[in-house]
C-alpha cells in the first residue's frame, strides 16, 4: 500500500480519491509515520476481513476421521504395512 505524506495528499487529493474507486487505498502520513488509512467505502472493514474461525460451528469433524479412507489406503499399500489397532 502506497504512503503518501499530509503534503502531497492535499496536492494530489482528487486523483488520490480516483485511484481509491478503481480499488487502491493509501496510507497518509506525518512526517513518515503512517496516520490515516484511506480506502474505499465497498472495502470490507478489518475487523470483517478475518476469516479465521468463519465457520465455527457449521462444520462437524466424524468420529471415525483418522480411519476415514482405511480400506483404500490398505489396499494401495498392503495390510503388511499396517500398524496394529
Amino acid at each position: 500500500m502506497e504512503i503518501i505524506n499530509i503534503h502531497e495528499a492535499k496536492t494530489r487529493l482528487s486523483q488520490l480519491l480516483e485511484e481509491v474507486q478503481r480499488g487502491k487505498p493509501f496510507i497518509i502520513a506525518k512526517a513518515g509515520k503512517p496516520i490515516a488509512r484511506v480506502t474505499s467505502m465497498e472495502a470490507p472493514e478489518p475487523d470483517r476481513a478475518k476469516r479465521v474461525g468463519f465457520l465455527a460451528g457449521q462444520i462437524e469433524v466424524p468420529e471415525d476421521f483418522d480411519r476415514m479412507g482405511e480400506e483404500a489406503i490398505l489396499a494401495m499399500f498392503g495390510e503388511d504395512d499396517a500398524p496394529p489397532p
